[in-house]
Parts: structure tokens; sequence; C-alpha cells
């Protein structure tokens, strides 16, 4: 690792084990992008730092990729910043004033205006063990009079070089979250973004670009994840000369806001990184970077429960008690009641943000059945809503003022509720105070957080003057409360979700432990949206459930054993209502209860490899490989088989091609021995037969001399 400015050259040199990332200053003063990927000779690329100009319409070609510059001047790319000062100027004219090497691993670069007295600082830190760059910008006012901020990304990244650009990223909807799509650029712009007051599941800030011929296994990859729950926005600009910018940070849409005389702007974290081998390598990348960097907790999550399928808002504390017995008899680690155990709330018209406990479905209070789950061996966990109301609620009753809202229209209601303004000091302060008030009365180990709305009229009533940064102060206040409450109560778990996986991103899971990523749990659509949430992140954050047959969403019936591999690649849950599975059911999924127990360091902590996927065959099978290389397992799902089928291999990755293995078939339980090198290279039998079969086996490397024996 090592950070270099090359003064001579005015270039600046980023170094990891594995890439070089280069930029300096050119004849024109303008911060240039020169380079992205393996190392290289630095000085090298000097020559490459030149001012461009292609015709009085292409003036300054060079600022095309530019590392960091504002809007003004001849300059028409997507820019890092657009301000507008008091006296009506819109033109900015960032200029290098100096720079800072702290340390061994951060790069300061002191920008600014050179007429006015606005600062900026490009921050870049340098994460080496996962070959990542961190970077940032802080946006200082030394003005005597505000400056309007109308656009701040946190940074802007450069690929050149290529034939074509091809990008990769999710999209979806409720439902059907963290869909793949891959689409070459154009000369253009395309956008993705979210104006909808949190991340959305329409889209998400990660992105990856190849040349169009990356493969899971091989190609260069560029990609970056942006770390914001908020309005956000990720722009490609493709030029007519040859290169790619892309521009991310919070979303300007509705976004501009007052930088007050003196006042700073801190911009979310953009992470970067290049990798030579391919998509598998780009996740284990950021799954690694997650686990050691991102998360507040490590190791794997407990086997939880959740009651809501069984009994939905009927909550009361005799069924409550039978889901509880039931549950520990499956081995089951934590005790999850969700929505209806609060207010008047017998359906989602009423009763949310009365978070106190209902007396005539909790006639003991709430410690009655956290005494009795804690008595079978389990913790005990329960959902909130913390940022809406019901318009049918005391909290709105007292409070009319506290939701987002315009003083002449009629606000939106979506689901029945509305939103409160977590911009404003007393709501922040009421949202903190009863969680406080709830995890500190009761023995909670778990806190299933959710967000079933977007934000309509993002408006403080009253205020006709209220600034345009609502949208960010929602999501800093949010991330304020939950770093006090783990601060306050650090035994506490705490699950990210937002109507399934619209609010998850590397801002959030700095504070949350897992997330929830789609409502949707029919095990067949899980693989799909599993597969696509693993590009970019973690399965150690993935919550999946086995629930019912024939699945609500969709009813289709898959077995037991299929609906539990599925949800065995991530966090454990079940959701389903396991007051009326038979006792044959109940054995099947205590086995494998037991079983996910036995492996599950290897799915939280090890390797993600994805083998096979249903975008491309009729098989999905994906493998995990423990941290030394000892264990692995592999999970297989099978759509459907035409015409008898053919023999199929399953070639394997990741393991030690001289290590030998013992292969155990969780469903006959017969083991087999062979080396790494064959299970890579020949692979193993594909043995999968009908719709839907599935299967999974467990690896363990042994003695060369068990395979002799």
């Amino acid at each position: 690792m090592a950070i270099i400015y090359h003064e001579e050259k005015k270039l600046f040199e980023l170094r990891t084990a594995r890439t070089t990332y280069l930029f300096g200053l050119n004849g024109n003063g303008a911060l240039q992008h020169l380079y992205w990927g393996e190392p290289i000779a630095a000085a090298e690329a000097a020559e490459l730092l030149q001012a461009r100009s292609h015709s009085s319409f292409d003036a300054a070609v060079d600022r095309e990729a530019e590392e960091y510059g504002g809007w003004g001047g001849a300059s028409y790319a997507e820019p890092g910043l657009r301000a507008t000062f008091a006296d009506g100027v819109r033109d900015l004219q960032l200029q290098a004033v100096g720079h800072a090497i702290e340390g061994e691993e951060t790069l300061v670069l002191h920008l600014k205006d050179s007429h006015y007295e606005l600062h900026v600082d490009v921050r870049y830190k340098i994460v080496d063990r996962h070959d990542l760059i961190e970077r940032s910008v802080s946006i200082r006012n030394g003005e005597a009079s505000p400056v309007r901020i109308e656009q701040a990304m946190a940074a802007l990244w450069s690929v050149g070089g290529l034939p074509d650009y091809r990008l990769t990223h999710v999209t979806g909807r409720w439902a059907g979250e963290y869909q793949l799509r891959s689409n070459l650029l154009s000369e253009g712009k395309k956008v993705l973004e979210s104006r909808r007051g949190f991340t959305g599941p329409h889209a998400n800030p990660w992105f990856a670009i190849d040349d169009g011929g990356a493969s899971e296994t091989n190609g260069r990859v560029w990609f970056g994840a942006l770390a914001w729950s908020g309005n956000w926005k990720l722009v490609f600009e493709r030029t007519t000369f040859g290169g790619v910018r892309i521009a991310g940070g919070v979303n300007d849409f509705d976004g501009a806001f007052a930088l007050a005389p003196g006042g700073t702007y801190d911009s979310p974290v953009f992470v970067g990184g290049y990798v030579s081998g391919g998509f598998g390598e780009m996740s284990r990348v950021l799954h690694r970077y997650e686990r050691e960097e991102i998360l507040p907790s490590s190791g794997p999550r407990k086997v939880l429960y959740n009651s809501w399928e069984a009994t939905e808002f009927a909550v009361n504390v005799r069924d409550q008690l039978a889901l509880a017995e039931r549950a520990a008899r499956l081995g089951v680690e934590l005790f999850v009641v969700d929505d209806g155990w609060f207010g008047e709330r017998n359906s989602d018209r009423a009763g949310l943000g009365d978070w106190r406990v209902n007396a005539e479905k909790f006639p003991n209070g709430l410690d009655e059945l956290i005494s009795a789950v804690k008595d079978k061996g389990m913790a005990f966990g329960l959902w909130v809503e913390p940022e809406s109301v019901n318009p049918d609620s005391d909290l709105f009753r007292a409070h009319p003022d506290w939701i987002y809202r315009y003083p002449t229209r009629q606000s939106t209601p979506l689901r029945n509720q509305y939103l409160l303004n977590l911009g404003k000091p007393e709501v922040k302060a009421f949202v903190l105070d009863f969680m406080t008030e709830l995890l500190s009365k009761h023995d909670i180990s778990f806190i299933k957080w959710d967000m079933n709305r977007t934000v309509t009229e993002p408006g403080e009533s009253g205020d006709a003057v209220a600034e345009h940064s609502i949208w960010t102060r929602h999501a800093e206040n949010l991330y304020a409360i939950w770093a006090e409450l783990r601060r306050r109560f650090p035994h506490v778990a705490f699950e990210t979700c937002a109507g399934g996986g619209a609010r998850i991103d590397l801002g959030i899971l700095r504070y949350a432990d897992q997330a929830w990523i789609s409502d949707n749990t029919d095990a067949r659509d899980r693989l799909t949206i599993q597969e696509g949430f693993t590009y970019a992140y973690s399965p150690s954050v993935m919550m999946c459930w086995v629930t019912e047959a024939p699945n609500g969403f969709n009813g289709r019936s898959l077995p037991l054993s299929y609906r539990f591999r599925s949800a065995m690649m991530g966090g454990l849950g079940i959701g389903a209502n396991i007051g009326k599975w038979t006792d044959q059911e109940m054995a099947e999924a205590a086995r494998y209860v037991a079983l996910y127990k036995e492996i599950r360091h290897v799915v939280s902590e090890g390797e993600l490899y994805r083998l096979e996927s249903l975008r491309h065959s009729n098989v999905a099978a994906y493998e995990y490989v423990s941290r030394d290389g000892g264990e692995a397992v592999v999970f297989a799902f099978l759509q459907s088989q035409h015409f008898g089928g053919t023999v199929r291999r399953l070639r394997l990755r990741g393991l030690d091609p001289n290590a030998v293995y013992e292969v155990k078939d969780d469903d006959t339980a017969e083991s087999t021995i062979g080396h790494g090198s064959t299970l890579m290279h020949l692979g193993l039998p594909l043995a999968l037969r009908g719709d839907y079969d599935s299967w999974l086996l467990r690896l363990r490397r042994v003695d060369a001399s068990a395979k002799e024996a």
C-alpha cells in the first residue's frame, strides 16, 4: 500500500497490492484521471497528463475525465459540484491549492474556487487488504453569505480505454428485488437513482463496468457502491471520446440546500474497486470488505422464527406461547413477534405510532411471553416501524404536524399511514426515547426495523421556507438514532427492512447486523433475488425464511427440503405457520435446523462461488468455502427436467487442488473421496431429477492417506 506524489510530474499514485490508481494536475490546472487497473510503473503514464481540445465545441475534453470538478467554464460533463453564490454567480472554478498525505492510507486534495471562499476537500482512503478506495468530499463555506449547493457528488470515477462498456446493476420492485441487468452503454447518460426517500427496491447504489466480455470467473471489472440510505443518484456518462465517467452521491433532485457561513457538508462514502477475475472475484472482495470493515457485528446469525404468517395482526399471548413451544422444538434460537403487539393494532389501519403493549393481547404484559421464550432457550425479538404513523392513532391526534406535509395540500396516505418527519428534533427525540424505553423495560435481543412507505409531500407544516435538505436530514437522523441505540444497547441486534429490501446499502449496513431482502419468500423466486443480492452484498447479512407451501405470493408448492436449502444460503429464518406442521414436517425441519447450525459458519463467513445460474440454465448451484479452505458447502437446485435429461457434472471452485476432500451427500449420507483438482476440473455428477429437486453437499479436507485407505 502506498500513496505517492510524483512532484516533478504532478502525478498522484494510489497503490494497493493488486491495483494502481493514477491522476494528476495537467497544464490547464485540471485534476485529470489517467489510469485504474493492474499495477503499472506510474511515472511511465505521466505522458497522458495533458490538456485536450477537439474543437471550440469540445474545448476541454480532458475535463471529461476530471477527478473532481465543478460546473463551469467549457465543461459540460456531469459535475461533481454545482453551486450558486450570494451574488447570483453559478459558475464554479475549483483549483488545486494543496494536498495532504495522512499516514499510509489517506490522501486529501484541497480545492478552492478561484474567487470565492468555497473550499472542497476530496478524500481518498485506501483499504489495502481489499484493494479498494473509499472516496468522499467535504465542502466548507468561507463566505460571509450562504452558498446554495445545487449538487454535491461523493466521487467521480473514470474508466477508459475499452472498446465497449457494459454496465451491470440490479433493478426490481416490491417482492421482486435485486434482478440483475446488463447493457452496453452507448454515448450519453444512464441514470440509476432513488427519489423516494430511501434506497428503494427499484435500483440499488451499486454498479459494475466491464468491456462486455467478463464472466463469473474471468475478465476485468470496475465496480463501486455508495453508502447512502436516502435519495441517491449514479450517473454513467459515456462520451464521444471513448471514456465512461461515473458520478455518484446524494440525489440533487429537490436536494439543493443553503450552506451557511462557516458551515460544512460531508458527503457519504463512495467505495470503488477493480478486479481481473470477473464478477465472482468482485463479489468476494465486497463481501470481505463488508464483513471486516462495514458491519457492526460479525459471526453467524441466530436461527429465528417470526410469527407473522401464523397470526398476522391477531397477536395474543396464548397463540404466541404455543408457537414458541413449537419453535423451540425445531431448535430455533430467536423468537420474533411481528406487527400487531402494540396500541390498537388489529389491522394496518390503526395504532401505528402508539408504542405501548396492547393490554388485551398481553394482559400480563410482554414480559410473560419473553420469560417463557427465554425459559425455552430462545432470545426474544420485536418488529417495529418507528418512522410511520396511522391517522387513527393517539400519536397523530396529538401531533398532526409531525408528518411530512404541505399546508395547502392533502397528505397522501400509503398503506393507510403517513411518514413522520424525522428531520424535526422533536420527532427524532420521540423515536429515540420510545425505543430506549422499550429496550430498557424488556429483555429484547433483536429489533426488526421496518419502513413500509415512501416519502410524499416532503414539506414541513407551517414552514413555507423550509430547506430542501429534508431528504438528507431524514437519513442522517436515522443513522444517528441507530448509532445511539447501538451504543445504549450493545447486546441488541438490528435488522433493516423497508417493505422488503428497499433500504439496503453500505450506509445502513454500518448499523444493521442483518437485512431483510424481500417480502417474497417463495424459495424459487428467492434464488434469483438472493443471487442478485450477493453480487454486491454479503450472504452474512441476507435473511431468508422458510414459509408455507403453497406459497402465498404465487401459489407454488415446493418440497420442504428445497425451501430449507434455499433459505440456508444466508441467515436462516422460519416464517411458516408451524402450528399446522405435521410431526413429520417438524422432524424434517428440526434436522435441517441442526444441519444449518453445523454449516452456518461456512455460509456466513466463507467465500461464495456462484457455480450455475437459473438466468442461463435450468440449474442453480452455489458453493461456500470456509476461510481456511478446510470446509465447503454446495447447494444445487433443478428448475425442471426435460426429455429425460443428460448426465451433467458440477465443477466446484475455490478448493486446494492438491488437497483431498471427503464429499458427503446430505440426502443419502454417502461419502466419497476426491482431490480438489478433480472436483474443480472434472466435477461431480449432478444427481438431480424431476422438477424442483435440490441437493446439498458437504466437503471436508482430509489427510491424503484417507484416499488410499
